[in-house]
């Protein structure tokens, strides 16, 4: 392997791995703020929406409904208490019903 390559693998570890330390060295013994730590607990979810929203309205490339029923129906397979692969899988199956008979 070139050299230029590795030393670049290297720079890369080492700038990823920067930000991920430098919490727990700054932060190592103390206690966040109650509202902070309700902050941090929610940024995963607004992360997760952030990414998956624009997918939502460009899965298929001219209609837009085949994104709503998609998301309509994962809401409605999570809000009856499905775990995640059920809802995924129902999700699935509702939108291949849907490709088959309305479109």
């Amino acid at each position: 392997m070139n050299s230029t390559v590795v030393w670049m693998i290297v720079g890369m570890a080492v700038v990823t791995y920067i930000p991920r330390m430098l919490p727990f060295l700054v932060f190592k013994g103390k206690e966040l703020p109650p509202f902070i730590q309700g902050v941090l607990k929610n940024v995963p979810f607004a992360v997760l929406g952030a990414l998956i929203f624009p997918s939502i309205l460009l899965i298929q490339e001219g209609n837009l409904m085949f994104g709503v029923v998609g998301t309509a129906s994962a809401f409605a397979i999570a809000f009856l208490g499905a775990n995640v692969m059920i809802v995924v899988i129902g999700a699935i199956s509702v939108l291949s019903l849907y490709s088959l008979f309305l479109m």
